[in-house]
């Protein structure tokens, strides 16, 4: 391989962790709906999140009358903050990942943030101090595109001008590490703890820790 100038990293399992077990109990109780019909609405909402064709609020919104509550605008502004802030309450970021943005940029690699997420991932990595680290964060939400597809990734080299051959994309999921490598970009599958069964996409290194990525980076 040759030695990357630029590495696109994941956000959710690749450097923070996010314990969304509260979102769970809180958000259908503040709605006042069962839970399950609340997991079931995210579900079919979340993918449109996830790309910008909906908001919180319109989402949100859509679950209550599914779930035939009034989507009022205090309660759904009430659910949009409480979402806000149960994500900015859950995340952590690993050990190693701040010591690993900062090497990057020491060693002069550009990195680019490159996440599938709703709206308000950004307040969260802004809260971290995550951008002030990076060149370029590249959201879902705000480019209207998802890994694994290629428009995402195109995006991403583009706000760090480099070609996919010199890039390394490091990722927790085996299929958004096969999206990447079709185009020509590097990738590294990060398992954190136990593999749980996961099989790395084919061609793709696979990391225990942020610490073998910079291996790969300037060995």
């Amino acid at each position: 391989m040759t030695q990357p100038s630029a590495c696109l990293i994941d956000v959710y399992d690749t450097i923070l962790s996010c314990d969304f077990s509260r979102h769970d109990r809180e958000m259908p109780a503040l709605a006042g709906v069962a839970p399950d019909a609340w997991r079931t609405g995210i579900g079919h909402v979340g993918p449109l999140f996830n790309v910008g064709r909906l908001t919180k609020a319109e989402g949100f919104g859509q679950i209550l009358r599914q779930c035939g509550v009034e989507p009022r605008a205090d309660l759904v502004r009430a659910l949009v903050e409480a979402d806000r802030e149960l994500l900015l309450a859950s995340a952590h970021l690993y050990g190693d990942s701040m010591l690993f943005l900062e090497n990057l940029r020491s060693h002069g690699v550009r990195a680019a943030i490159v996440s599938n997420c709703s709206e308000h991932t950004r307040d969260l990595l802004v809260k971290l101090g995550v951008p002030e680290l990076v060149d370029a964060v590249v959201l879902s939400c705000e480019v209207g595109a998802a890994k694994p597809s290629a428009e995402i990734f195109r995006h991403a080299l583009e706000q760090l001008g480099v070609r996919a051959g010199a890039a390394l994309f490091v990722d927790d999921q085996a299929a958004f590490c096969a999206g990447a490598a079709a185009l020509g970009i590097s990738a590294a599958q990060i398992v954190r703890g136990e593999s749980d069964g996961k099989v790395p996409a084919e061609g793709t290194a696979v990391v225990r820790s942020l610490a073998e990525v910079e291996a790969m980076l300037w060995a």
